[in-house]
């Protein structure tokens, strides 16, 4: 073993030390089988990353589950389905929670994966959606949820017509921090604006829809309802992509001078991307909204915007499926790491800076952009 392996490795375990620390504190029994299995994994990623056999399996299963989405939605939504009955009413919640932000990521992804557009101040309009729903059934009582609902989203797409127009003209890290700028200016004002938001107090006594006489009340059946949201927002933008709409934000996203050559209107073709993204995540607000019967600014800081992303960075750019995925392994999985605490974000950075090394395009990353990764590797060998 030479300098530098031995340098890597005595860093690799006092990182895993460091994130092991809370639960050897309670379980200091168990140190010497922690250790043990993560030399284990230590190795065998190892001998993995340098055996061709294993990398050529594991890159032909992510390019199976891509060939064949609809069949793994299918299970997906099968599963998905089924869980309620085999789970506590917590875990329903977190699903739930996890359902929400999967309609978020799918939303981002398409100006992040599909137009090459990044946001970083998308929670913004899940707040106006939050708030447009709270404000027309609890604040004012205006109108039912059925009516709030599509219009929740309706008032996100204006508010991001309204930004789009002037920011689009803008690119790269520029649009980027406008983005930022938009999302904290929205939950600012929600913070100061006391008669018509609460200002930091927020409004209470959101209710859960109904249908005639029948209430949402019961975890499982809200579940199921946000479930069959999700199901329909996923089939619109898998069919949006397929789209000569899609196929024109993916050629934007590829050479924005090439696209207007062909008689593309880039401008036009990423405001429209930009305000559908926006009305998917005003639903999202909406069901948030009624989902928690309360809702705050605090709801709705930066670092909602950076989760939301990450979650389709993790999934895959690009790629519909691999936004939900990203949100349920962001959302439901960390409860199951109650036990780290404070260090889960740790092992989420360390997962992510990892994910970026070793798999650029995410779990299920679009096959066009691994491709383009590929490619570019043996430009630069």
């Amino acid at each position: 073993m030479n300098g530098r392996n031995l340098r890597y490795d005595i860093f690799f375990y006092l990182g895993m030390l460091l994130i092991c620390v809370p639960f050897l504190k309670a379980h200091t029994a168990y140190m010497p089988l922690v250790f043990l299995g993560v030399w284990g994994l230590r190795r065998f990623a190892a001998f993995a990353e340098e055996n061709r056999k294993i990398t050529s399996i594991r890159e032909q299963m992510v390019s199976t589950v891509q060939m064949h989405q609809r069949l793994t939605v299918g299970i997906i939504l099968a599963v998905a389905l089924l869980v309620p009955f085999a789970s506590s009413n917590y875990l329903i919640e977190v699903l739930t929670s996890a359902i929400l932000y999967a309609i978020l990521a799918t939303a981002l992804n398409i100006t992040v994966g599909l137009t090459g557009v990044l946001v970083l101040g998308f929670i913004g309009f899940y707040a106006v959606g939050a708030y447009t729903t709270g404000i027309l059934t609890a604040k004012f009582a205006l109108c039912g949820f059925w009516v709030a609902l599509p219009l929740s989203g309706l008032v996100a797409m204006l508010f991001g017509i309204l930004l789009g127009i002037p920011a689009l003209r803008l690119k790269g890290d520029y649009l980027a921090v406008v983005t930022l700028g938009f999302g904290e200016i929205i939950r600012i004002f929600l913070t100061n604006i006391n008669g018509l938001t609460g200002g930091p107090n927020g409004i209470l006594g959101i209710k859960r829809p109904s249908f005639g006489f029948f209430t949402l009340d019961h975890p499982r059946d809200f579940y199921w309802f946000a479930l069959a949201i999700l199901a329909l927002i996923v089939l619109m933008v898998a069919r949006l992509v397929n789209s000569r709409y899609g196929r024109a934000w993916i050629a934007i996203r590829e050479n924005e001078m090439a696209a207007s050559a062909l008689g593309i209107n880039v401008f036009r073709k990423h405001l429209l991307s930009f305000s559908i993204s926006a009305f998917f995540g005003g639903i999202a607000g909406s069901l948030f909204a009624v989902k928690q019967g309360f809702i705050s600014p605090d709801s709705f800081t930066f670092y909602e915007s950076v989760l939301v992303l990450c979650m389709v960075v993790l999934g895959g750019i690009g790629n519909v499926v691999g936004s939900v995925i990203g949100a349920l392994l962001l959302i439901a999985v960390p409860e199951f790491l109650r036990e780290f605490s404070m260090y889960r974000m740790l092992v989420f950075g360390a997962v992510m800076i990892a994910l970026m090394v070793f798999r650029p395009s995410g779990l299920l990353g679009s096959r066009r952009i691994t491709q383009e990764i590929k490619d570019c590797e043996d430009e630069g060998q």
